[in-house]
C-alpha cells in the first residue's frame, strides 16, 4: 500500500521503493516533462481556486493527454512489483482507468455540471474512479468465469 501511495504522490517513487531505480528515474523524468509541457501545476492551482475556465486555457492538451497513462502505469507497476503474490489480471482496472481518464481529459473543456466547467483536473480525477470501478468489476467477472470448471 505504501508503494501505491508514493506512486500517487509522484510517479516513479513507488519504483524506487521496489528497488527498480531505472524505471523510477524514467517515470520521474516523464512526470516532470509532461507536467511542465502540459502546465499541470498551474491548472491544479487554478482549479482548486475555482477558476476552471482559466485552468482549461493554460493547459496544453496535447501534452496533458499523456499524463493518465504514465500516472496509472506507475501506480499499477509499483503495486505489481511490490505485491507478495501475483494478482491475476490486475492490469485491467488500471488500463481501463487510463483510457477513461484520457477521455475525461478530452472532454474536460466542455463537460459542465450546473453550468460549472469541471475542467482539466477535476473531470479526469473523477474519471479515474469510474475507470477503476468498471475495471475491477470486469476483472471480477473474468476471474469468476475463468475459475468455473466447464466440462
Amino acid at each position: 500500500m505504501e508503494k501505491i501511495l508514493w506512486s500517487i504522490a509522484i510517479p516513479g517513487f513507488g519504483q524506487f521503493l521496489n528497488h527498480k531505480y531505472f524505471k523510477g528515474i524514467v517515470l520521474i523524468a516523464l512526470e516532470i516533462v509532461i507536467n511542465v509541457k502540459a502546465n499541470i501545476n498551474m491548472a491544479i492551482y487554478l482549479s482548486f481556486l475555482g477558476l476552471t475556465e482559466q485552468a482549461a486555457e493554460v493547459c496544453n492538451y496535447q501534452w496533458l493527454m499523456f499524463y493518465p497513462c504514465v500516472y496509472l502505469f506507475s501506480i499499477w507497476d509499483a503495486y505489481k512489483d511490490g505485491a507478495e503474490k501475483e494478482k491475476p489480471l490486475l492490469f485491467i482496472p488500471f488500463a481501463l482507468a487510463a483510457y477513461i481518464e484520457t477521455t475525461g481529459v478530452i472532454y474536460s473543456k466542455v463537460v459542465r455540471i450546473n453550468g460549472v466547467l469541471l475542467g482539466p483536473i477535476f473531470l479526469p480525477m473523477l474519471s479515474i474512479f469510474l475507470g477503476l470501478g468498471i475495471g475491477f468489476i470486469i476483472r471480477f467477472i473474468i476471474l469468476k468465469f475463468m475459475s468455473k470448471d466447464y466440462k
